[in-house]
């Protein structure tokens, strides 16, 4: 008889872990972050394989332009100083992606929208004058002087 009262306690037990346990986990399911979502101050462009963590494009691209440049256009080193300065949504954390991000966002470009075919910055330098960029009209990989022009959309981590 005692030992079936212990089983029964013991049984009990399990069950309020098992359920704890589903309490616990299961809200990390309903709440993974998907592509195309408008959060963190932008649009979800890449999310890692937790998802829980990835990067966001702002909305549309930086305004202004470097002296002599049309307007939308900056040059390497203005494009970084852009986006270090961007806030949006009260996120000031914005950087010029990398050519390996930039690349993710020129995937996603119909997802995130507001592109022009013209060539977008990256803040990976191929050497000591010039940097990478991406032709987002047909996603060519170059490389230019880091005084010529191109687009520049900011992106943050999350």
């Amino acid at each position: 008889m005692t030992l079936i009262a212990m089983c029964r306690f013991d049984w009990r037990w399990i069950m309020l872990l098992f359920i704890g346990l589903s309490l616990v986990s299961a809200p990390s399911f309903s709440s993974a972050i998907t592509v195309g979502e408008h959060c963190f101050g932008g649009i979800v462009f890449y999310v890692d394989d937790s998802g829980e963590h990835g990067l966001v494009a702002a909305k549309r691209n930086i305004a202004g332009k470097s002296h002599g440049m049309e307007p939308e256009n900056f040059n390497w080193y203005d494009a970084k100083a852009a986006c270090e300065n961007f806030v949006n949504d009260g996120y000031n954390d914005w950087f010029l992606p990398n050519e390996w991000q930039l690349g993710k966002l020129y995937l996603q470009r119909a997802v995130v929208g507001g592109f022009y075919d013209h060539f977008y910055w990256s803040s990976s330098r191929e050497d000591d004058e010039n940097a990478w960029y991406i032709y987002f009209h047909s996603g060519d990989q170059n490389s230019d002087s880091r005084m010529a022009s191109g687009r520049v959309r900011p992106v943050r981590a999350f």
